[in-house]
């Protein structure tokens, strides 16, 4: 057997839910990168890396296609991020990762490159419905998702509500597809999500600078 069938195979049911070992172990990776996150650990971006490379294997078994693609560019955010986080350290008064809150045009740019990118990716999976069982809810996580990662590795504060609103269509969606392990463990970001854009708030207050060195304004 193959690593990737055995990733795609089940490891047990609960509740007459199959519970595949790409689903579990990539999930509990992904929540352990997001709990490092809301550490401000670097280390968030090599588990988030990983947790990417074996959730591509879930997405793939479930026909969800946004989901490939969502956990492609988390692979790609994530080194970009992991880079971007090495090069602005110390900026602290903590000697850890800097935070803020982002300017009102940086939230126009990530509003509008969500808004823009949902339509495009969805219209790409109504065209093609053979890429997706749900195309405009997986183009929402697709999209979703990479707006998240780069305003996480920018250090800004809205990177968690961008989170928040990518689990309310992201837990129904991983049901309907049978990961219920993504499922769970998106209710389980949601708790986490809320202590960690708290405590990225917090932080924001105390941040010697306004951005990141080598982050562009």
């Amino acid at each position: 057997m193959s690593a990737v069938s055995w990733l795609n195979s089940e490891a047990f049911t609960a509740f007459d839910q199959h519970i595949m070992w790409s689903d579990m172990i990539g999930n509990t990776i992904g929540l352990a990168a997001l709990a490092l996150g809301w550490r401000r650990s670097i280390w968030t971006w090599p588990a988030q890396l990983l947790s990417g490379v074996i959730l591509v294997a879930a997405y793939y078994s479930a026909n969800l296609s946004g989901g490939v693609g969502k956990q492609l560019l988390v692979i790609g955010v994530a080194v970009w991020g992991w880079r971007q986080w090495q090069r602005g350290r110390q900026q602290a008064q903590d000697g850890s990762i800097a935070v803020r809150f982002a300017t009102w045009s940086e939230r126009g740019l990530l509003l509008a490159g969500a808004v823009v990118g949902t339509l495009a990716v969805g219209g790409l999976f109504t065209l093609y419905p053979s890429l997706s069982w749900s195309p405009w809810a997986d183009a929402y996580i697709f999209v979703g998702t990479l707006v998240a990662m780069v305003a996480q590795a920018r250090g800004l504060v809205e990177f968690w509500f961008a989170w928040l609103l990518v689990d309310l269509v992201g837990v129904p969606l991983a049901f309907g597809s049978g990961l219920a392990f993504s499922g769970l463990v998106y209710v389980v970001y949601f708790a986490l999500v809320l202590w960690g854009a708290y405590d990225w708030w917090q932080r924001s207050r105390t941040s010697v600078k306004p951005a990141m060195e080598g982050a562009a304004a």
